[in-house]
């Protein structure tokens, strides 16, 4: 899910307090341990944030769309802390960045900048909160269901891989894998390598919204 946090007046006056950024395609734009030096706000494209456990497993946790700021930036910002997790860029994307100093002076000097900056970062916390009720208590089956559904909504075929789905549904490989055969098996979906025919969308339809056992 991607959101607008940032007011169009607040953006044209800050437009003149940063420095515009070009990042290309699949660009890291931070990782663990990294401390954050810029507060960057993206005005086009978009940024995927996510996290690896000790164990090697990804989860997506939140994108940032245009006109949005980042919550984990924030954090280590106000805070100066690391970073926790990487953020990537999906497809070019533009970003207006502030350095330290400007953004804490602009924090403390400026009230419409500090309400935007704290809107932005309560709205990401409790989209957090829903990623985290939604891992915990969700059926994986019914989620991938959805996704499917999600993903498919305008085009016959995903052209996705077992990893990928995997990392955004924070599971793993070997799961995703196993639901998908399950899920061929009954006629729901055909797979190719890479590929995945969506076959029957009003079963898949019913099993995303049957209740959890």
């Amino acid at each position: 899910m991607t959101h607008q946090s940032w007011s169009t007046s607040i953006l044209d006056r800050l437009e003149a307090e940063g420095t515009r950024m070009t990042i290309p395609d699949g660009a890291q734009l931070f990782a663990p341990g990294a401390y954050g030096q810029v507060f960057l706000i993206v005005r086009s494209g978009i940024v995927r944030v996510e996290q690896t456990s000790p164990s090697g497993r990804t989860v997506v946790l939140y994108r940032v769309g245009p006109n949005d700021s980042c919550v984990m930036t924030t954090s280590c910002m106000l805070s100066d802390i690391p970073y926790s997790g990487f953020g990537y860029a999906e497809g070019a994307v533009t970003a207006l960045a502030i350095g330290r100093d400007r953004f804490n002076a602009l924090l403390a000097m400026d009230s419409a900048f500090r309400a935007a900056v704290f809107m932005a970062f309560s709205q990401r916390i409790v989209e957090l909160s829903e990623v985290i009720d939604d891992l915990l208590l969700n059926r994986m089956d019914q989620k991938l269901a959805q996704w499917l559904l999600d993903q498919g909504k305008d085009v016959p075929d995903i052209h996705t891989t077992h990893q990928r789905i995997a990392t955004e549904l924070g599971s793993a490989r070997e799961v995703m894998s196993r639901i998908l055969k399950d899920f061929e098996h009954r006629g729901w979906v055909a797979l190719e390598r890479g590929v995945i025919h969506l076959q029957n969308r009003s079963a898949l339809q019913l099993h995303a919204k049957s209740a959890s056992v």
